[in-house]
């Protein structure tokens, strides 16, 4: 007798953002404007944008335009981790700008501070959790990784511990859980809808237009503003900030600069009391396994599970459509693989699932890119890391349109951008043979093979 899988009857949505206190969607935009500031698109990058924008400059017009609803896409699909990373983990930033890393890692942990300052400024409600991040070994060779990486972190401003296999069962109960690498202060949990609505809300409380279900479909340069024509109108703006994540790019030197890639998420039903404590997961900190092909897990303030991640699925000619956020494949692949982690809990049902794209770069973080007579400024590649990073790029690349010099602006990480990825067919089949290669390594012991040893040495990847 066949077993229904326990993800079938879940609802096929983002739990975060199927909530009551979702807000009522916004207005479209219709007619014409002008602004001092445009923003395209409504997700953290764009709300920091926004926000950030109005702030420096109260009495500047500034627009924001979303295409979709706020939050809709990644910015409301992700696993809530915001890190104090801007560089998709201290490991990728020393091996890219290793003399640039201790100026990163401070401008990331002030970048994280101020975005618990504007939590507690603007009351978001986001049940914000201060529990940090804890990362496990479930195979020998993901232990001697953590153990360098906490070699690698005693000398620098990181406070890491390396628990072994006796006392990471105290922080995480899975049998699977071998080792672990804890950072307290470098990750906190959030609910990222809320946080996102909040963001929107006190972007408007300053002054700031908003509008939704307003696609922009071409910029027009003029000789002293671009218009950003819509589906039903055309807004002119002097500056503009183009956040559109995975989606088509609206500026013709960024093509080719990111991919989008899909990520799938199951969520629980909550808990009871006993079943917490089966799992000894009373720190609540958020989980990330260390192989290449990795998930990532966490307890939302009701105490279900949000397990996601593993794989990184790309669709032929960088498709992104609405179809692909739904994969039997992928979730009968996690439900397998959160029983493995949870073996008391294989009766558990899902009540939620789903996947969205992410604007996947090869460098594995963001990049910002210039044109339109540098008034126009292009951010995206946080390749799943964007939670947090987002508010930091979006504050340099105000700095990089008001041409002031800044920390940010100041860094080879600014200065230069991600490397594209190789044009159709040959970027599909590279990333197929890259995730085979990955997977392969995770399978022999984390030994990277001559294509993976080939694309370190070129600076060069693939990942979620």
């Amino acid at each position: 007798m066949t077993t229904e899988p326990r993800w079938r009857d879940a609802a096929s949505q983002s739990f975060w953002l199927d909530d009551l206190r979702r807000p009522e969607a916004h207005s479209e935009f219709l007619g014409t404007s002008a602004c001092d500031i445009a923003v395209i698109g409504g997700g953290f990058t764009g709300l920091w944008s926004a926000l950030l924008a109005k702030q420096r400059r109260p009495n500047a017009h500034v627009v924001l335009v979303e295409g979709a609803r706020i939050a809709e896409h990644a910015s409301g699909r992700n696993g809530g981790f915001c890190a104090a990373s801007l560089t998709h983990g201290d490991a990728n930033g020393r091996s890219r700008w290793p003399e640039e890393m201790p100026t990163l890692r401070a401008l990331g942990a002030q970048n994280l501070q101020e975005i618990l300052d504007t939590i507690h400024d603007f009351s978001i409600d986001c049940d914000l959790e201060c529990t940090g991040q804890l990362d496990i070994a479930t195979a020998p060779w993901q232990a001697r990784d953590l153990r360098e990486e906490c070699d690698a972190l005693a000398t620098t401003t990181i406070q890491a511990t390396y628990l072994d296999h006796i006392t990471i069962s105290d922080e995480f109960g899975s049998p699977l859980a071998t080792a672990g690498l804890l950072d307290e202060d470098g990750c906190v949990l959030l609910n990222p809808a809320r946080l996102a609505w909040g963001l929107a809300s006190a972007f408007e409380s300053l002054g700031g237009e908003l509008f939704e279900h307003t696609r922009v479909n071409r910029l027009q340069k003029g000789r002293q503003a671009t218009t950003l024509h819509t589906d039903r109108g055309a807004i002119t703006a002097r500056q503009v900030i183009v956040a559109t994540s995975a989606f088509r790019p609206l500026v013709k030197r960024t093509r080719g600069r990111v991919v989008p890639v899909y990520d799938y998420v199951l969520i629980t039903e909550p808990l009871s009391d006993t079943q917490l404590s089966e799992i000894r997961w009373t720190s609540r900190r958020g989980v990330s396994d260390a192989g290449n092909q990795f998930h990532y897990l966490r307890l939302t303030s009701d105490n279900r599970i949000l397990f996601g991640g593993y794989e990184a699925v790309y669709r032929f000619n960088q498709s992104v459509h609405p179809s692909f956020d739904q994969d039997d494949d992928v979730f009968a692949l996690l439900q397998e693989h959160f029983d493995a982690f949870f073996p008391t809990l294989t009766t558990l049902g899902f009540s939620h699932r789903w996947g969205g794209a992410i604007d996947t770069s090869t460098r594995f973080c963001a990049s910002v890119t210039l044109s339109h007579n540098d008034s126009v400024a292009t951010i995206n590649g946080f390749t799943g890391l964007g939670v947090g990073a987002s508010r930091f790029f979006a504050s340099g690349a105000l700095d990089l349109l008001e041409k002031t010099s800044s920390p940010a602006t100041n860094l080879a990480l600014f200065r230069h951008a991600s490397l594209p990825f190789p044009p159709e067919p040959f970027r599909f089949l590279g990333i197929e043979f890259t995730r085979r290669a990955i997977a392969r390594a995770d399978r022999h012991n984390g030994r990277r093979g001559l294509w993976l040893r080939l694309l370190d040495a070129l600076g060069l990847g693939f990942d979620s």
